[in-house]
């Protein structure tokens, strides 16, 4: 199998946009280096490396101070990658692991004291799918001892199925990726409807992110905007923001620049500060 190619950008534009002191990414992953930290045997998706250093590198090209780490399915269970990256920026990043869904109390403080917040199940086809959400339900009174979240990553078809059991969650629960709507099928689609309806709960979250994945244009992603804008707009104490690099499973590599001054187009600067500063503050409890 020949090497999977680099899914990052290696030459990103500097945005235009300042984004506000104490700004957080609240979605990326780090993969690898497979040499030191290699992949599950049984991983979904076999990605190139995107180790820590070209992270945090990028975090300061784009003017972001803080971050949240988010497991990646090609590692599995086994958090140690994203564990190496938050030892080296302890306070300044926390993480969302993946974690069997009967896992013990014992291991979920272990991964608490490596730095981690949350935990995330995949629902995506293309991811495996996920556990019984009965099951996760359990889970989540462990979580709540901890002052964790959970992170529900799936289809927007599933967003109405789903909602009646996740809103017994003891701990706030947060949608990736504007629940992985299609632009394409506009703002009145069933889907981003029933996501707009799960957030008149306040135990709910989203995170506004993806809008490359969203797109069905392609850059500079205009089809995706007015669904952030909706989002922001409506439920603007409840969402974060997030980068999702190194952009795993996409044919056309985003910009990481354009896609920070993409949130200018959607975000007024009293919702940027919401956005990326206050908001990642209380959910992801980082020090003060």
């Amino acid at each position: 199998m020949s090497e999977p190619k680099p899914s990052y950008h290696n030459n990103p534009t500097e945005p235009k946009l300042k984004l506000p002191a104490g700004s957080c990414d609240s979605h990326f992953h780090v993969f690898g280096p497979k040499a030191k930290f290699p992949f599950a045997k049984d991983a979904a998706y076999l990605p190139a490396d995107a180790p820590k250093d070209v992270l945090i590198d990028r975090h300061m090209f784009l003017g972001i101070d803080r971050g949240v780490v988010v497991q990646s399915a090609a590692h599995g269970f086994d958090n140690s990658a994203a564990a190496d990256l938050l030892a080296d920026m302890k306070g300044k990043y926390v993480g969302v692991a993946l974690v069997p869904v009967h896992i013990d109390m014992s291991e979920l403080k272990k991964l608490h004291e490596q730095g981690f917040r949350g935990v995330r199940f995949n629902y995506m086809k293309h991811l495996g799918g996920g556990p019984q959400i009965a099951d996760v339900m359990k889970l989540s009174s462990k979580l709540a001892g901890l002052g964790w979240h959970l992170q529900i990553h799936l289809e927007p078809s599933l967003i109405l199925q789903m909602m009646p059991e996740l809103k017994f969650s003891p701990v706030p629960v947060v949608i990736d990726h504007m629940g992985r709507i299609d632009a394409s099928r506009g703002l009145d689609q069933p889907g981003f409807t029933h996501l707009l309806k799960m957030l008149e709960d306040k135990r709910f979250w989203v995170k506004v992110s993806g809008l490359e994945r969203a797109s069905s244009v392609g850059a500079p992603y205009n089809d995706a905007v007015p669904f952030a804008r909706k989002l922001v707009t409506d439920f603007g104490d409840r969402c974060v923001w997030g980068s999702d690099w190194p952009h795993p499973n996409l044919n056309a590599i985003p910009d990481d620049g354009r896609l920070v001054d993409l949130i200018g187009e959607y975000a007024s600067e009293p919702q940027r500060q919401a956005l990326l500063v206050d908001n990642p503050m209380k959910l992801y409890k980082f020090d003060s």
